[in-house]
């Protein structure tokens, strides 16, 4: 049997922000790659993409 990488640290959330009615919004880094995401959640439901940079490509986490 394969030993499978704890995979449980692969996305770190960077910014979190709730609003009064509950909704939020979080900026996630994937740690492996370094593209971040934008995952809104609200009552209405959620969704989640890919931040752009200027040039349309994936925007890349700065080095820590």
């Amino acid at each position: 049997m394969k030993n499978k990488k704890n995979k449980s640290n692969r996305f770190k959330v960077i910014l979190h922000e709730v609003s009064d009615d509950g909704a939020g919004t979080k900026i996630i880094e994937d740690t492996e790659t370094g593209i971040t995401y934008l995952y809104c959640y609200g009552e209405g439901g959620a969704g989640l993409t890919v931040l752009l940079d200027e040039e349309g490509e994936p925007a890349v986490a700065p080095e820590r």
